[in-house]
């Protein structure tokens, strides 16, 4: 895609919603790495519906351990892997205590030593806690990367690598959740809602609905 659609397309992005925000719920740094670590193969909706119970008794590092894997788990039961994400939660929690003073990390290397924290999961929280230009390829933004010829690629790294050189620096900021909410409401997966695309004549998708 030339530079000066994508431009275009950003320019787009950003004067329909200046200021994007992420929709998973959170107090502060740390339960917002809670949220992501929890958001694995779950829906944000469903995240917060288990969490606003679970923040208002632990939104602290020590808190949640004082609270203990078994009470994190009768929390967050109703989301899926929700055993194996209780103990992610407990371990970072630790890890946060022993390892960096109670407080969220603020580089990729650190976060990724976490348990329950990879790469995208990581640039979340840099994105959105810290300011920082990072970009976390969900299925939304591969599947955006892939289908608009923004930033085709093979592999979730491959697309963000893309996505980061693609992108001017002014809009890389925001680009994270301006796709993800595009990519969740607008080009969804199985049926594109071409008709109400604000970027549908910069797109170079060629299976494009015209409903």
């Amino acid at each position: 895609m030339k530079k000066q659609k994508i431009v275009e397309m950003f320019q787009r992005f950003e004067a329909a919603s200046p200021n994007p925000q992420g929709e998973l719920d959170h107090v502060n740094a740390y339960t917002l790495l809670v949220a992501v670590v929890l958001s694995a193969q779950a829906t944000d909706v469903g995240v917060n519906k288990a969490t606003k119970a679970l923040f208002k008794v632990a939104d602290t590092p020590a808190k949640m351990l004082a609270l203990g894997e078994a009470r994190v788990r009768d929390y967050i039961k109703t989301i899926g892997l929700y055993r194996n994400k209780a103990k992610h939660v407990i371990g970072l929690s630790q890890m946060l205590l022993e390892k960096f003073d109670g407080k969220i990390p603020q580089t990729r290397e650190e976060l990724e030593t976490l348990p329950g924290v990879g790469r995208k999961t990581a640039n979340v929280v840099l994105n959105m806690a810290f300011g920082q230009p990072t970009i976390a390829v969900d299925t939304h933004l591969f599947r955006l990367g892939n289908r608009t010829g923004l930033a085709p690629g093979k592999t979730p790294l491959e697309v963000e690598k893309k996505l980061e050189k693609n992108i001017p620096p002014q809009f890389l900021l925001h680009a994270h959740h301006w796709l993800i909410l595009h990519g969740r409401y607008v080009c969804k997966a199985r049926k594109p809602d071409c008709g109400n695309c604000l970027i549908n004549d910069l797109c170079e998708y060629k299976a494009k609905s015209t409903v």
